[in-house]
């Protein structure tokens, strides 16, 4: 009896020890994994933020000196997406982050021809004039990273939806110097659960792009200084996160029904030849459209608190909320790459801005206007994807000041709810409609 419970003993240690084994070998190829997919999503990104912002200024300066380039850009990005995607990305039309989400629910991984697919056609998408922005291009891209780093190793197969997770973590860190931003969108749009694997690669992976973009001293885009803001505003900003909440929704549905109008015209030319008449149509009326529009809010946030309304100011905000969503949506429906990153934050900028100014100018508020361009963004973004937080720290990130943090964390809960509880889907749930 004792050489069998001695015997026992042993086996039960010796497979402690196997076990121990494992569980070291696993973690240290998982360090050494998310490290690689980190640094990789994070130079991806920086490297399609920069080209894409070069490319965009040059051809956006030269469409203002000759407007008939107005017309010429948007049909010859499309067209180029176009004859790239029929003869070197085999056929297959960018589903945006829908892709990220199918791969994760099965097993399919996300092929690696995406890395550049999406890379290239956000390039060009945004360049040429589409009103949307590299931020999706970027997340698919990135996760097609981590997607192709888990079939390499068979220990990794279990752990897809985390390797993808760490590409995307990296490339948002890296895109909005924000590692907080990263993680909470890999954690509230993708994977929505987090465990210890997660945990470990995810944090590997934002330290690795956090590190790169400290090294290369990358800036944050809407760099500014704000100094205060006042509790009696607070009545405002829960009433800027419902006016958020129902623009996020006019957003969604513009684009499921245009990319459901697109779907029927036969002949994919047609579509680029209309797309491309009406965007040139809009870009040559209201040239701040042009691709992701930040240059636009870079000069409104300028002159935000000194602005006076006036009708013309009624007349172009107007337009611009109104037609942002529109020609977004064709944009994406006739072959555009991107998503509606750039144009939440785009949209709710103006809407923080024509609000602050209304109230101001009508009621003698005395509110800040530049505050409510910035709670803006936040509570836009976050109604449009269903991510409070995540909105939350990438828009404190984007303008490296977390003074507005209560105040936009009131936003962003104001917006999402108010907007989830009239429709309470997003374009990443919603498929398009048919009629």
């Amino acid at each position: 009896m004792r050489t069998f419970a001695v015997l026992n003993t042993f086996t039960a240690m010796v497979n402690l020890a196997r076990k121990q084994k494992y569980t070291f070998d696993k973690y240290a190829k998982l360090t050494v994994v998310s490290l690689v997919i980190g640094f990789l999503a994070a130079f991806l990104a920086v490297s399609l933020k920069h080209i894409t912002e070069h490319y965009e200024e040059a051809l956006f300066r030269e469409s203002q000196h000759h407007s008939l380039y107005l017309i010429v850009f948007p049909f010859f990005g499309l067209s180029l997406i176009y004859i790239l995607r029929q003869y070197l990305f085999k056929k297959k039309e960018n589903k945006g982050i829908k892709e990220v989400f199918e791969s994760t629910a099965t097993g399919k991984n996300l092929p690696s021809y995406k890395i550049p697919s999406h890379f290239i056609n956000g390039l060009l998408t945004v360049s040429f004039g589409g009103s949307t922005g590299v931020e999706v291009s970027t997340v698919v891209s990135t996760a097609a990273i981590g997607s192709l780093a888990q079939e390499k190793e068979k220990i990794f197969r279990k752990y897809k939806t985390e390797l993808i997770c760490a590409g995307i973590t990296a490339g948002i860190t890296a895109l909005f110097c924000s590692p907080l931003a990263g993680l909470l969108f890999a954690y509230e749009v993708v994977s929505k659960k987090a465990n210890k694997v997660f945990l470990v690669t995810n944090l590997l992976a934002a330290a690795i792009a956090f590190a790169f973009i400290l090294i290369i001293k990358e800036k944050p885009l809407f760099a500014m200084n704000i100094t205060q803001w006042n509790w009696f505003a607070t009545p405002y900003f829960v009433l800027l996160g419902i006016l958020c909440g129902l623009n996020s929704i006019y957003l969604t549905r513009c684009v499921m029904f245009f990319k459901g109008q697109f779907s029927k015209i036969s002949g994919h030319y047609y579509k680029i030849l209309i797309a491309a008449a009406i965007i040139s149509t809009m870009l040559f009326i209201f040239p701040q459209l042009y691709g992701d529009g930040y240059h636009a809010m870079k000069e409104s946030l300028l002159t935000a608190n000194t602005l006076i309304l006036t009708l013309p100011h009624v007349a172009l905000f107007t337009a611009l909320l109104l037609l942002k969503p529109v020609i977004t949506s064709i944009t994406l429906s006739a072959g555009g790459d991107g998503g509606v990153f750039a144009p939440s934050l785009f949209i709710g900028a103006f809407i923080g801005l024509f609000f602050a100014s209304f109230l101001n100018t009508y009621f003698d508020a005395g509110v800040i206007p530049i505050n409510f361009m910035v709670i803006g963004m936040a509570a836009m973004l976050s109604a449009s994807i269903h991510a409070p937080f995540t909105a939350l720290f990438l828009v404190c990130a984007l303008v490296n000041d977390y003074t507005l943090f209560a105040p936009i964390l009131v936003g962003t809960l104001v917006a999402k709810y108010s907007a989830k509880a009239i429709y309470p889907y997003t374009v990443y749930s919603l498929a398009p409609a048919k009629h």
